[in-house]
Formats: structure tokens, C-alpha cells, sequence
């Protein structure tokens, strides 16, 4: 390994950064993590942070998981690739389709295709869904509607179902047919209805709207994060996710989920889906996974979708979708001993007392600082908080300010994300008490030096 001299001085000088400018991270380098322990994360200077990101959502179980770094080392030395394209399996991912099955078996779910991460989980289940409907006959349903606000990758099918312009815009024209809908984010919505109940159902009657200006034959699936994650954590109201789940019945809609992040715990329910008591129709998973440790996802598939494949004879059962590293060997053995260490632990119950811990603690904050619109959270350890310069009129804050609170915030311990005027905190599902405190200890002291 290079020293930390050289490290530094060619920091993000060759490395183009996903989701930044290339200028702006040669004018600002970024931080050069070089160790992780437990929930702790250490840089180039030796400088130690709680993790408050989770890696990027996905290191539920902190970066000291022994049995998921002792499977991929046997893996490796076993079969360290081989590919489950027609002819060809491996019986890690054998024994881990079993083990899915069982743990997605209260969501409706017993297939299992897996993927390289999350934007190819979305790529695959949007495929599949209208796929599904030619079997069946109904060639027509192709488009797709989605949530204003929500995030599902970087694909052109799963950005093209994105509802945030910032994934959008220098893309622009993406893949026809997906159309949006309102999020239930009562901070900020055209409705300017701030009754999380009142929103869901003005949301509700929205899609319902939709539908039948677009005409249900030509809709194949609504697409939605049970939480709303990278959009700036925006948990719609119980009501929401079961209204969607009728109304998509209704209309003969397939729901997909995208459970990238909310899968596995992180809700403080095994399942963003099983959290508000709806089973979709697939759900697309990646992330914490693999403990993030290795690349790796799958989309879950329901019965009655599987039967529709399974039971074809015409041939347009056939999938022609796929990746080289689906269902790679070693991404399955660390899939398994995490599935595994993630049960032991119950992370799921973690997550919710923390979570709890984590939203009162914001409250709080908000309580002290006028900076603070808006706080959400309440829902494991999903929270954010959106920053305003003018609590009237809800305008966001400039960069400085942003950077500042970041450097400062870091500075006393806790690394967080911002994502536009939001903080967005996701830490691992391990993480203490007093990890909790000493994220929100950090974040008072950011606040303290912009306020």
C-alpha cells in the first residue's frame, strides 16, 4: 500500500467520484478511508468516526463480521467463480435460494434471481414484469408508474423510473413509458397538506388518476421504496403502502418493491414490505446482502408470477436477462453467512430501539435549532434531517454551510451523508446506545458552528 504522502496527493486526481462533480472533489478531496472496525471507521490520519452512513446503507453488521469475511476466504479457495447462465449451477447459491425462500416466505416470495446490486435488481424486475404480462397475454402493459422522489438506480430502465431530477436531467431522454406520481413527503408536497394520513390518500386518489389517464392495459407495475431512502428518508404513513397494494390488485398492476435498502432489518421489521403489512410482487434486494462485503443481489419473485414462467409453453417464458456475475459463488457464501449472523443477532429489534433513540434525539436538535425544517425517521435506523435557511419558505441552505457542518460533525465523531439540504443518517444495525449518542453529540456540534 502506498503511504499516506502519495495517497493524498493524487486523491480523486484519477479517480472520477460517483455522484459529485470531478471538479469539486479535486478542490475538495475526499476523506481516504483506510480501516473499519465494529461501527467505527478510520482515515488516512488516523482519525476514528462512528459510521452513521452504514457504508452507504449496507454495512449492517459493521465491518468486524467475522463468519461473512471467513465464508468468502473458503469460497475463494473452494470455487471462485463459476457462471448459473443455462447448464450450470453452484450449490452455494443453491443452499442460498433455500434460505431466501424461507426468510421472504411471510412477503409472498420464494424465487430468487439473483444480480450483481441493487440497480440491476430493479433492471431485472422491471424486465421480468413485462415479460410477465406477454406470457399472459397482455403484450400491451408496458410502462411503469413510480413516486416523485424515489430512487432505483442508475440503469437506464431503473433511472428512468427515478423521481428525482438530479438522477434525471443530464441523462435526459430516458426510456419512454414511466410515469410519476406525488411522494407522501409532508415537508414538501404540491398538495400543501402536511396530515401524513390526509397526504397518503391525496397520493392515493393521484395514482388512481393516473391509471386511468394512462389506461390500466398499458400499465405493467408501480415501482416504490417502502421508505423513500436517497430521496432524504421519507416513511410514508401506514396507510400508504396497503392502498397501493389494492389499488395495483384493482387494476391487474404488479407491485415492486425496492427493498435495496430496507431489507434485512433495517426498518426494525425484516422487511420494509412486512413493516407496513403488504407482500409485493417482487422485491428487489442487494445491499446488506452481503454485509456490503461483496457485490451481490437478488430479486425475490412471488408464486404466482414464478407459476406464470414456470408453467409456459410457448417460449416467451425464456429470460434473456441476466449478468455474468449472477449468482457468483462467493457473493452466495457471503449472502449465506450473513443471512445466518443476521438472524442470530435479530438486528431487526436493534434497529427499532435505536431508531427510537436516534428520531427523539433529532426531535430534540430540531427543538434547539431554527436551522432544522423538517425531521423524519421513527422507523428503525432510517433518519434524516432537512436543513432550511428560511423555515417560511422552506429554501434549502448553501454549500459552505453544508460543508462546514460536515467538517465539523466529523471532526467530533460521526461521519453523515448530505444529499442537498438533507443529513441523512443510516448507521449500522449494530450499533450501541452510545454510538447513538455520540452521533447526535456530533451532529449538536455541527449545527453549533452554523447556527
Amino acid at each position: 500500500m502506498k503511504d499516506s504522502n502519495f495517497l493524498k496527493e493524487h486523491n480523486a486526481r484519477n479517480v472520477w467520484h460517483p455522484m459529485t462533480h470531478p471538479a469539486d472533489s479535486l478542490a475538495n478531496p475526499p476523506q481516504i478511508i483506510v480501516g473499519g472496525e465494529g461501527v467505527e471507521i478510520t482515515d488516512v490520519d488516523g482519525h476514528r468516526t462512528v459510521d452513521a452512513v452504514g457504508g452507504l446503507w449496507n454495512v449492517n453488521l459493521g465491518y468486524s463480521c467475522a463468519p461473512v469475511k471467513e465464508a468468502i476466504t473458503a469460497q475463494m479457495d473452494k470455487l471462485p467463480y463459476y457462471s448459473i447462465f443455462r447448464g450450470t449451477s453452484n450449490d452455494a447459491v443453491i443452499e442460498l435460494s433455500q434460505m431466501l425462500k424461507a426468510f421472504f416466505a411471510p412477503d409472498g416470495l420464494s424465487r430468487a434471481f439473483f444480480t450483481s446490486g441493487g440497480s440491476d435488481s430493479m433492471e431485472i424486475a422491471l424486465r421480468l414484469a413485462r415479460q410477465y404480462h406477454k406470457i399472459r397475454g397482455e403484450a400491451g402493459r408496458v410502462k411503469y408508474l413510480s413516486l416523485k422522489k424515489g430512487y432505483h438506480g442508475t440503469h437506464t430502465l431503473a433511472a428512468s423510473v427515478n423521481g428525482n431530477a438530479n438522477f434525471r436531467t443530464q441523462y435526459e431522454p430516458l426510456m419512454p413509458g414511466c410515469f410519476h406520481i406525488p411522494a407522501p413527503y409532508t415537508y414538501r408536497n404540491p398538495f400543501n397538506e402536511t396530515d401524513p394520513e390526509k397526504l397518503a390518500q391525496l397520493c392515493l386518489a393521484a395514482l388512481e388518476d393516473e391509471i386511468a389517464f394512462q389506461g390500466a392495459e398499458t400499465i405493467a407495475a408501480f415501482v416504490m421504496e417502502p421508505v423513500l431512502g436517497a430521496g432524504g428518508v421519507i416513511p410514508p404513513h401506514h396507510s400508504f403502502m396497503p392502498g397501493v397494494r389494492e389499488i395495483c390488485d384493482r387494476h391487474g398492476i404488479l407491485l415492486i418493491a425496492d427493498e435495496v435498502i430496507t431489507a434485512f432489518g433495517r426498518t426494525g421489521d425484516w422487511t420494509g414490505s412486512r413493516h407496513w403489512g403488504v407482500k409485493p410482487d417482487m422485491s428487489c434486494t442487494a445491499k446488506a446482502i452481503t454485509n456490503g462485503y461483496f457485490p451481490f443481489g437478488a430479486v425475490m419473485i412471488s408464486d404466482a408470477i414464478g407459476e406464470v414462467f414456470e408453467n409456459d409453453k410457448t417460449g416467451k417464458g425464456a429470460i434473456a436477462s441476466g449478468y455474468t456475475y449472477s449468482g457468483h459463488p462467493v457473493g452466495a457464501a457471503a449472502a449465506i453467512a450473513c443471512l445466518h449472523e443476521t438472524e442470530r443477532l435479530q438486528v431487526k429489534d436493534n434497529a427499532a430501539a435505536r431508531g427510537t433513540q436516534m428520531f427523539e434525539g433529532l426531535t430534540r436538535l430540531a427543538e434547539k435549532y431554527p436551522l432544522i425544517g423538517d425531521v423524519r425517521g421513527g422507523h428503525g435506523l432510517m433518519s434524516a434531517i432537512e436543513l432550511t435557511s428560511d423555515p417560511a419558505t422552506k429554501a434549502g441552505v448553501d454549500k459552505k454551510l453544508l460543508a462546514t457542518l460536515h467538517r465539523t460533525t466529523y471532526e467530533n465523531g460521526t461521519m453523515v451523508r448530505i444529499s442537498g439540504s438533507n443529513i441523512i443518517l443510516s448507521p449500522p444495525l449494530v450499533v450501541t446506545e452510545d454510538h447513538v449518542t455520540t452521533i447526535l453529540n456530533a451532529l449538536d456540534a455541527g449545527l453549533s458552528a452554523v447556527s
